[in-house]
């Protein structure tokens, strides 16, 4: 099953490509951030946290709510199958 997981921005890699690193509860993994960009700065996107879905940041979302979905995905065992695969690639 495919589906976004809550990741915080924790660098830029490329601006003009707007690829960040994203955290998603230990695993690093470059993303594209165009999607969430908007009208700011790249740089301005470090610290956000973000809905994370095949390398693509979808969506900007706040802590709680990303602290919320991770301990539902958790208990759904969700969050392990997609954290395992992100390993998994090879790209964290």
């Amino acid at each position: 099953m495919c589906l976004g997981i809550p990741g915080r921005i924790v660098a830029i890699v490329d601006e003009r490509r707007k690829l960040a690193l994203v955290d998603v509860s230990g695993v690093k993994r470059e993303i594209n951030i165009a999607c969430i960009v908007g009208e700011r700065a790249v740089a301005e996107c470090v610290g956000d946290w973000v809905l994370v879905h095949v390398g693509f940041a979808m969506s900007l979302i706040d802590e709680a709510a990303a602290a919320e979905t991770l301990r539902i995905l958790e208990e759904l065992g969700e969050a392990q199958q997609e954290i395992a695969a992100m390993r998994a690639s090879g790209r964290a």
